[in-house]
């Protein structure tokens, strides 16, 4: 008996939290097929009819398809460079031991305490300095710069728990340390690089700091910067400006339903032996 009430407390408490996390997420989807007329009609009445057409406006009529494949471009390059080179940098520091190893982790973990805004002014001058200024490669090599020491954070750990044995058991069957790389510790780490790979793509799919800094050209914005355009330009149409979030919303819940899975995998990895 006390088992099943402390269950059921605790799908109460559960429930509880999921209506109060998912219903801002569910009132932005409702008023994003909805007008600004009947929205400030009845704020939370269920849509009649759907205006699907919203998205195409906002999509084509909004320039939200130049900021959505503008945001694509600049955070899909990024994760990939930081997932491949965090990737080879936490293998090197947790399998090899070499002088300067805890020096150099030391340094980036150093890193990942300080805000990142303080880089902001230094960052802005290299860009200009190398003529990347208000490109969307000088942006992307930004956020290359801002998630790797985390990402090398999160997997030397996982990757330093890794059996010796697979990587002698390699080296016996002739493989060199590139091929030990590609074929044991990516496959094995899959779940810490997923749970990387997912992080920093909500992270920097989201990011508008550095971006409204380092981008001025409104044909270079990103999903962020554009949303607060159209917001400064149309104040009014709340249901235009749902719209748009909902768009910037939805590749992030994509990204999530593919890689929830490997995501919780990663995040518990280790805690049982």
């Amino acid at each position: 008996m006390p088992r099943l009430f402390s269950r059921g407390a605790l799908a109460l408490v559960l429930g509880i939290y999921t209506l109060y996390t998912l219903g801002p997420f569910l009132w932005l989807a409702t008023m994003s097929v909805r007008t600004t007329a009947e929205i400030s009609a009845d704020h939370y009445a269920w849509p009649r009819p759907f205006h699907w057409e919203q998205f195409r406006s906002a999509w084509v009529d909004s320039d939200f398809a130049t900021y959505f494949w503008n945001s694509t471009l600049v955070v899909v390059g990024a994760v990939a460079i930081v997932t491949l080179i965090g990737a080879a940098a936490a293998h090197a520091l947790a399998r090899y031991r070499f002088r300067g190893n805890r020096l150099i982790y030391g340094i980036l973990f150093s890193s990942i305490i300080f805000p990142p805004q303080i880089t902001l002014i230094s960052l802005y001058q290299i860009l200009v300095d190398y003529n990347l200024y208000n490109s969307l490669l000088g942006l992307s090599l930004v956020y290359v710069s801002l998630q790797l020491p985390l990402t090398v954070y999160l997997l030397e750990g996982f990757f330093a728990r890794i059996p010796q044995d697979l990587f002698d058991a390699a080296k016996m069957d002739g493989y060199g340390d590139l091929e030990i790389f590609w074929r044991i510790v990516l496959p094995v780490g899959m779940p810490a690089i997923a749970t990387t790979l997912i992080l920093n793509f909500i992270q920097l799919w989201n990011e508008f700091l550095f971006a409204v800094v380092l981008i001025t050209d409104p044909e270079k914005r990103t999903l962020p910067i554009g949303i607060r355009a159209f917001m400064g330009d149309h104040f009014q149409d709340i249901g235009m400006i749902a719209t748009g979030v909902m768009i910037s919303v939805i590749p992030v819940i994509i990204a999530y339903v593919f890689f929830s899975e490997k995501l919780i995998r990663g995040m518990t990895a280790g805690a049982i032996k």
